[in-house]
C-alpha cells in the first residue's frame, strides 16, 4: 500500500489571524480565542474527540507550523 491509499490524519490549525487566535479544520474556522492557550485547548479538545488519528498544529514564527499534540501519542488531557 503506497501513501496515496492512506487514510489521511485529522488536523487542526491554531493560526493567528487578523491578531486573533482561530482554529482551522477541515476549511472550516473557530474562534477566535482569547489566548493561543487557549485555542490549543480547544483543538487538543476537538482532536481528542475525533477519536482517530488526529493532530493539532500550531503556526509560530515565519508561518511555519509545529505539531503541538498528536492523537495516541500525546498524553490527553494535555499538562498545563
Amino acid at each position: 500500500m503506497g501513501k496515496a491509499s492512506q487514510m489521511a490524519r485529522n488536523q487542526y490549525f491554531v493560526v493567528l489571524s487578523q491578531g486573533e487566535w482561530k482554529i482551522t479544520h477541515n476549511q472550516k474556522h473557530y474562534g477566535p480565542y482569547a489566548s493561543q492557550k487557549a485555542a490549543i485547548r480547544a483543538a487538543v479538545d476537538a482532536a481528542h474527540s475525533s477519536k482517530g488519528d488526529s493532530q493539532v498544529l500550531v503556526q509560530g514564527a515565519n508561518n511555519q507550523f509545529r505539531t503541538e499534540w498528536t492523537y495516541g501519542h500525546d498524553p490527553y488531557p494535555p499538562p498545563g
